[in-house]
């Protein structure tokens, strides 16, 4: 595809409306606020210890409470989550590039990367922590980029490889050579399967990070700040602090939609 076209599609490609994403969101909005009301409603009723689970009203006061503190922590953790992203898609990005250009051993190379990513990379946390030093931003960074490696690389490659025959053989028809056939082609048609595994991986980064966290790091940091208040008993903290993480995998995972919508307008998908 090229330039030309996609400028073509991008004008050609339906566009929603804000109402019509609002209603498309309603029924997520209405599920989450009947678990939050009956989550709510059963604490209270049974009179649960906050310390086994606590209401949502104390963890969202507690979140605003303490907002300084949660947003110094999410500031240190958001940086080492977007290294990880960016490193991990680059590397398997390369990676993928380097695969495709032999079709012959790529479905091998697939097969072997889905047993590699099968291992329990957060294992290697602490193991990154001596190299680097528990301190080191970098060590947690590591964690997230090999988590993010995995299906950015897979999704990649195999879109990458997903030649329709015609485009190759229109291609063949006019001399086309290898580098071309790769930038006319495999990259623009693997734009959509890259974004894909960019969704998975910027919910793998916030994950590989807070684990990292949680083995060691410096004191503002959200895994850091969720095992201490853990452990002192401060669990509407501790839920708070999820609450942080889990707003800043949204973000992520945002980012990467948007990202989408730039690169893929003749292609969007479902969330």
């Amino acid at each position: 595809m090229t330039a030309t076209q996609a400028i073509s599609l991008r004008k050609a490609a339906p566009t929603a409306s804000w109402t019509d994403r609002l209603r498309d969101a309603i029924p997520a909005i209405v599920v989450g606020l009947i678990v939050l009301g009956s989550w709510e409603l059963i604490v209270r009723a049974a009179n649960v210890p906050s310390y086994i689970l606590p209401m949502p009203s104390e963890i969202m006061a507690r979140f605003f409470g303490d907002l300084g503190t949660l947003l110094s922590a999410a500031r240190v953790t958001t940086l080492a989550v977007f290294g990880g992203l960016i490193m991990g898609a680059g590397l398997a990005i390369i990676a993928s590039l380097i695969v495709s250009l032999f079709e012959r051993f790529a479905k091998t190379v697939l097969v072997i990367v889905a047993i590699i990513s099968c291992a329990p990379v957060v294992a290697l946390a602490p193991i990154f922590n001596a190299w680097f030093g528990t301190t080191n931003i970098f060590s947690k960074i590591a964690v997230a980029a090999i988590m993010v490696f995995f299906p950015v690389m897979v999704n990649t490659t195999r879109g990458l490889l997903a030649v329709q025959p015609l485009h190759r053989e229109l291609l063949d028809s006019l001399g086309g050579s290898r580098a071309q056939l790769l930038y006319f082609v495999r990259i623009p048609g693997a734009l959509p399967s890259l974004i894909d595994g960019l969704k998975v991986g910027a919910t793998l980064s916030v994950i590989g990070i807070i684990v990292a966290e949680y083995f060691g790091g410096t004191a503002n940091a959200l895994g850091v700040l969720i095992a201490n208040s853990a452990a002192l008993s401060q669990f509407t903290l501790t839920w708070a602090a999820v609450l942080t993480a889990s707003l800043l995998g949204l973000a992520a995972y945002g980012i990467v939609l948007l990202l989408g919508r730039i690169l893929v307008p003749w292609k969007q998908t479902a969330l």
